[in-house]
């Protein structure tokens, strides 16, 4: 089978992790992204979930309790008083 090289751009940290990472688990960063690759293809889709967001305030979990929240507040229910102390600016 005839080979070919693929040329990838990364940051310069996250390839030395990369690099560990590989070598902790017995392979190279050529064999992982081999494997990747034809994950994809037998796969035919991205081998792992691409979410467009990682901030845990978006997430479904925290939207459905937020929604919750403003119907209770709306509804009168589970009105906690909250007491507001300075803090002193110096400190």
């Amino acid at each position: 089978m005839s080979q070919t090289t693929l040329s990838v751009r990364m940051d310069e940290d996250v390839k030395r992790k990369f690099d560990f990472f590989c070598a902790s688990v017995g392979m190279n960063a050529t064999v992982a992204v081999n494997m990747f690759a034809r994950a994809v293809l037998r796969e035919k889709r991205i081998p792992f979930e691409i979410v467009g967001d990682s901030d845990a305030f978006y997430s479904e979990a925290n939207q459905r309790h937020l929604a919750k929240v403003i119907d209770d507040i709306e509804a009168g229910r589970n009105l906690s008083v909250h007491e507001l102390i300075e803090v002193d600016s110096d400190a």
